[in-house]
């Protein structure tokens, strides 16, 4: 017994020096990491500024918060890089929750046994993620809205909607095949119907590991929402272009819009993550 209990601690004094070492190797590998990053950081900052002093640029980051909001008689107004990121905001808003619904359905008609509707989506995935987003852009401006009488926001919410479900579907795709064959057997043996079975069954289990490249896929439709700007679309690439016309403020106008979607896609990374944690803490209880 005495031989027993010696050999317990000295395995438990083994795996608490075992554990110390790892956290501080951990800890030296992170900062290693973050002194490589502000390294790099402090270049990037050092080319841009030696290359406006070579250019002799004249910085005049005092005027840009005007370009936000301005009080006038003691009322607030928003200058015009907010009015832009609400444009955005809406586009992204919109864009996403069309984007979800076609990339569903399109990932069921892929998991149907309907051979028209696997050929159909097939035809719509190669077809849209085999062409430029760009060129979808104006044939949606150009054609496809003069038909229908859309009105080019809405032209420009449908196109990246349609361009993004091409990614969403094979996500969604990809989640619910990840499910066991054995959750569907129990489902069918309980006499469930397949619409209930991916509600109550599926979908539940499916989610947690869809979201992180949902997130990836949200994330690329706010940045990829810049390009309807091309479509006279007011969004904060357009006004960001827009102000540096009327004040020649290139670098500080396109730093801070590269800014705003910055903390727009981390932000959005931020609150995937929490909700990813906790859809995972809700399944295992």
């Amino acid at each position: 017994m005495a031989t027993t209990k010696i050999n317990t601690e000295t395995a438990l004094q083994s795996y608490e020096s075992y554990e110390r070492k790892a956290r501080l190797s951990l800890r030296r590998r992170n900062m290693s990491d973050l002194a490589l990053f502000l390294v790099g950081a402090g270049v990037i900052v050092w080319g841009v500024l030696a290359g406006a002093d070579a250019m002799r640029y004249n910085w005049q980051w005092y005027r840009v918060p005007q370009f936000f909001y301005r009080i006038i008689d003691g009322e607030l107004i928003w200058g015009p890089l907010v009015r832009g990121l609400m444009v955005t905001l809406q586009i992204t808003l919109w864009g996403a929750l069309l984007a979800f619904a076609l990339g569903l359905s399109v990932a069921l008609l892929r998991l149907s046994r309907s051979f028209s509707g696997r050929w159909l989506s097939t035809v719509y995935l190669e077809a849209i993620r085999n062409t430029p987003l760009l060129v979808q852009m104006y044939l949606f401006y150009f054609v496809l809205s003069p038909i229908l009488g859309i009105e080019r926001f809405w032209t420009g919410v449908l196109c990246l909607a349609v361009f993004e479900a091409s990614f969403i579907s094979e996500i969604i795709r990809g989640g619910i095949l990840s499910v066991p064959k054995s959750q569907w057997e129990a489902a069918s043996s309980l006499g469930l119907k397949p619409s209930v079975t991916y509600l109550k069954v599926v979908l539940p289990q499916a989610v947690p590991l869809m979201l992180p490249p949902l997130t990836s896929s949200l994330v690329n439709l706010t940045k990829s929402s810049a390009i309807v700007s091309t479509i006279a679309i007011f969004d904060l690439t357009n006004e960001g272009r827009n102000v540096i016309a009327d004040t020649f403020m290139t670098f500080e106008i396109w730093l801070t819009v590269a800014g705003i979607y910055l903390v727009l896609t981390v932000s959005m990374s931020v609150l995937a993550a929490w909700m990813e944690r906790r859809s995972r803490r809700l399944h295992q209880r």
